[in-house]
């Protein structure tokens, strides 16, 4: 739906929105079920196993990962001429099964019109896929292993909040007390219904079209310098992340939209001094990256404690003893998943001419952005991370310049692309709160383990499959691929050096997140967020600032007003916001496919 129709991009978001339409269907099922033949109905350990497991799988197929690397397999081969030079500059450093040089079968890719099941297609596509899906898996089983280390310090220790995990677990609650409240589904019945209207609207002009999902760019009411310098300023309300934004933490909240303004007034000063005439002032993107770093190591060295424990433990206390725990598996199993993991990318790198300082300098930055990913929605519930276009390789090339990179590690960073063009669709806190869900619900933490082990291989092949069967269909055009290469290009033919500025916001990012994390431990009332600083300034605050701002100002005005009592007795109404525009989201997202035609998308 997301490649072939437009119908939405569902993770974007940290909430998946195709996640909830299926467990949706499946509550709604066994209360069929229940009635008629209650041996077939799931339990509630079952439901929440094939909720993790989807988020994993839609993680992986997602707008942020595999749809765009399968476009970057064929795209250097298939878009070389003799005027852009890529057969000279870097065709020879893509190492072989990597991408597909072969026209037979990649010219399909692009026409249409023709089917994936052909010997010539089938057989040219099967090295690729087999190498970037074990890629993957690797990566992903050492994420898993971190997340084993983590799990037991973030969730039983310091016991965090995990606001994104309380939707499913409300869902599925054998009380199903959510599912009686007669205020969710008020709301739910409100959001649904401003959906409907709006789809509708698409389809038939005359239907109204309410205000929810349309972006009104309000930067035109500030023409005149220096104010003309906010750039574009989306207003837009979203039911769903109003909703969201009621169940994270009040400073939180209060964090992104304020954040949001402070970049804006950066924008506007910089315009009055002169310096906003710098190219890509004031580095939003470098800072955010700063501080998302920052934040990685801030969670790591809040965990040092206890990491040094789980080394001892697994070096000292035997394997049986370590399985009698609580663990998901033995630490010195996690620590062999992370050894693993580490030995197979490097190789694979290795393998690809890849430097082995560049290895480690774009490895090592990647976990911190992991770890501080996943700590930052186990804290917080954030609705997003994407840091657009600024992954390790970016960073690196931006501060350090081109020249100190060989051209094999630049191709490289190119085949990295895809799951570095944005952060949102990360899969390692998708990890920890499936760890989490468990706890909660008393499931068995290795079977839950095993479940995730099982989706990793099998959704990455099954996302390979199924693009595969559209693009043979519809064509394509070079989809995200563009970016990759485009950029590849731009390295290796306008060379760059050190760059002090660029290097300097990074550092400014780093040193802001930890000064904002310091006055939130020594002043009680501190209202700033070093989450929200590093939130604030990428491209979906732009689209979202409104309603998080609506959504802080009902949570603050209800908690003065009546108290955590009247916020508890509140909250299913705002669980209402979430569902009904995610149900009637996926229903539009349905119909595009059985009609194969462009549908509304709540999230654009």
């Amino acid at each position: 739906m997301s490649f072939m129709f437009g119908g939405g991009e569902s993770a974007t978001i940290t909430l998946i929105y195709n996640v909830f339409f299926s467990l949706f269907l499946l509550i709604g099922s066994n209360l069929l079920l229940y009635n008629t033949l209650p041996h077939l109905a799931f339990n509630r350990s079952e439901l929440l196993t094939i909720y993790v497991m989807l988020n994993m799988a839609s993680v992986i197929a997602s707008h942020f990962n595999l749809q765009v690397l399968i476009p970057i397999i064929p795209h250097a081969y298939r878009f070389a001429t003799p005027e852009n030079e890529w057969a000279v500059l870097f065709q020879r450093y893509i190492p072989n099964g990597f991408a597909i040089d072969n026209p037979r079968v990649f010219d399909d890719f692009y026409r249409g019109n023709s089917t994936f099941y052909s010997p010539t297609h089938l057989l040219g596509w099967i090295k690729p896929a087999l190498i970037w899906s074990g890629f993957l898996s690797a990566l992903l089983l050492g994420m898993l292993g971190l997340n084993v280390l983590l799990r037991q310090q973030w969730t039983e220790q310091e016991k965090l909040s995990y606001p994104l995990i309380q939707l499913p677990l409300e869902m599925t609650a054998p009380s199903r007390n959510l599912l009686k409240n007669r205020l969710m589904w008020l709301s739910f019945s409100f959001a649904f219904a401003i959906n409907l209207l709006n789809g509708l609207h698409l389809l038939i002009p005359t239907v109204p079209r309410l205000i929810s999902g349309q972006q009104y760019d309000m930067s035109y009411l500030f023409s005149e310098k220096p104010f003309s310098a906010i750039g574009w300023t989306p207003v837009s309300i979203y039911p769903f992340a109003i909703g969201i934004a009621f169940l994270m933490p009040l400073d939180l909240s209060f964090s992104c939209w304020g954040f949001y303004v402070l970049w804006k007034l950066q924008k506007v000063i910089g315009s009055a001094i002169g310096v906003a005439s710098i190219p890509q002032f004031p580095y939003a993107d470098e800072q955010s990256f700063g501080a998302y770093v920052s934040l990685g190591l801030i969670a790591l060295w809040l965990t040092r404690k206890h990491l040094w424990h789980v080394w001892k433990q697994s070096i000292f206390i035997s394997v049986l003893t370590m399985q009698n725990s609580r663990q998901p598996i033995p630490y010195r199993w996690a620590i062999g998943l992370i050894g693993f993991s580490a030995l197979f990318i490097t190789l694979f790198c290795l393998y690809a001419q890849m430097s082995f300082w560049v290895i480690v300098a774009f490895f090592v930055l990647f976990a911190l952005l992991s770890v501080g990913f996943t700590r930052i929605r186990a804290e917080s519930g954030i609705l997003f991370h994407d840091l657009h276009f600024t992954g390790p390789e970016a960073a690196l090339v931006k501060t350090l310049g081109t020249r100190q990179f060989a051209v094999s590690d630049l191709t490289l960073f190119s085949f990295f692309f895809f799951f570095n063009r944005a952060h949102t669709s990360n899969p390692m806190p998708y990890q920890l709160e499936g760890f989490k869900i468990a706890e909660r619900a008393k499931i068995n933490q290795r079977r839950f383990l095993v479940a995730m082990l099982v989706t990793i291989p099998v959704a990455s092949l099954a996302a390979f499959w199924a693009y595969l069967h559209g693009v043979y269909q519809i064509g394509s055009g070079g989809s995200f691929a563009w970016g990759a290469f485009n950029r590849l290009h731009r390295w290796t033919t306008t060379p760059t050096d050190f760059d002090p500025v660029a290097t300097s916001f990074v550092l400014i990012g780093v040193v802001n997140a930890i000064l904002l994390t310091i006055l939130r431990w020594k002043i009680i009332w501190w209202p700033l967020s070093p989450i929200g600083y590093a939130i604030s300034g990428s491209y979906t605050m732009n689209i979202f600032w409104l309603s998080f701002l609506i959504g802080w100002t009902i949570k603050g005005i209800l908690i003065k007003q009546g108290g955590l009592k009247a916020h508890r007795r509140i909250r299913p109404l705002f669980f209402g916001l979430i569902l009904g525009e995610f149900i009637m989201g996926s229903l539009w997202s349905l119909i595009s496919i059985v009609t194969q035609q462009p549908m509304y998308d709540f999230i654009d």
